[in-house]
């Protein structure tokens, strides 16, 4: 058996996650939840001393801002859109008739102005934009959504859905060089305490297309991505559970964003996937939370 396979069922057979007929889409059980509570307060705490602007955002963003993100030239396999039904009576007879038939309905959708979330940051730059000039010191934010990637797997660790937490700085090309490289250090600390085995490597973005392997390409060899690996589903192909992003000054052109001087700011990111280092957890010390080390218990506030 496929060992992703064996892992799902796992994981669906000790009620940690809920089938619910698509793959990448789950229910979580209440103990699943403990432990991303317990992560997001390790997160909490290992950012507390920089004061981070805590910001929240829902798990759909404005369709307008989606567009000029420029996500459909890059992602175009990955996103995910909110469509409604905007017919009249008639319509929607003829809907509950192909209902009744089982044919497909969904041609009567249209678009609304509603994108779903690709990553937690992708709200914030605009907002920032029109925010005005950054002070001296730039910005760092505190962010959390639910996500969206249309990639459906077996793998329980590649979700459709599933809960990012970052944060941003936003600043001048050192400001932000020296947060990626602290965070990397964290990062380390970090998954350090939960005990789990990890590496740090080059990365890439999935690009899209022949374009997309050219931009994989110069994004390795401009050292503009780095992963924390744990092994999840294989020891050959360990999963991404954190990332380490340097945009240099791509949102800061898109969106305007200036520092204090006029000039383009620069932003780089931390990404930490909740679920996925949840099920590193589930992976590495068992089913049941209770028998987990004392050290990594405490960690999350579960002892």
């Amino acid at each position: 058996m496929d060992a992703q396979v064996s892992l799902l069922d796992q994981l669906l057979g000790a009620g940690l996650l809920f089938d619910t007929g698509v793959d990448g889409l789950y229910g979580r059980a209440g103990v699943f939840e403990d432990v991303v509570a317990g992560i997001e307060r390790m997160v909490i705490a290992f950012g507390r001393e920089d004061q981070a602007e805590v910001l929240r955002f829902p798990p759909g963003m404005n369709r307008a801002h989606f567009e000029a993100s420029g996500y459909m030239k890059s992602f175009p396999h990955l996103a995910g859109t909110v469509h409604c039904f905007c017919g009249d009576e008639a319509a929607h007879g003829q809907l509950l008739g192909e209902l009744a038939k089982g044919e497909d309905w969904t041609h009567g959708q249209k678009a609304s102005d509603i994108v779903i979330t690709p990553a937690a940051c992708y709200p914030l730059y605009p907002l920032v934009a029109k925010r005005g000039r950054l002070k001296p010191q730039g910005g760092l934010f505190d962010l959390c959504s639910y996500c969206f990637r249309h990639e459906p797997s077996t793998d329980p660790a590649r979700m459709q859905m599933f809960r990012m937490r970052e944060y941003v700085r936003v600043g001048s090309p050192e400001q932000v060089m020296a947060f990626r490289q602290d965070w990397i250090e964290r990062g380390k600390a970090f998954v350090t305490a939960l005990e789990l085995p990890h590496e740090v490597d080059l990365a890439n973005d999935p690009f899209f297309g022949r374009g997309g392997r050219l931009a994989s390409s110069s994004q390795r060899e401009q050292g503009l991505k780095f992963e924390l690996l744990i092994p999840v589903n294989s020891v050959v192909k360990p999963t991404a559970c954190l990332s380490f992003n340097y945009h240099q000054d791509h949102f800061g052109e898109l969106w305007g964003i200036e520092q204090h001087d006029g000039t383009k700011a620069h932003t780089a990111c931390v990404g930490f996937g909740l679920e996925r280092i949840t099920l590193a957890l589930f992976r590495h010390h068992g089913f049941d939370v209770k028998a987990w080390p004392a050290g990594v218990r405490t960690a999350l506030g579960l002892a």
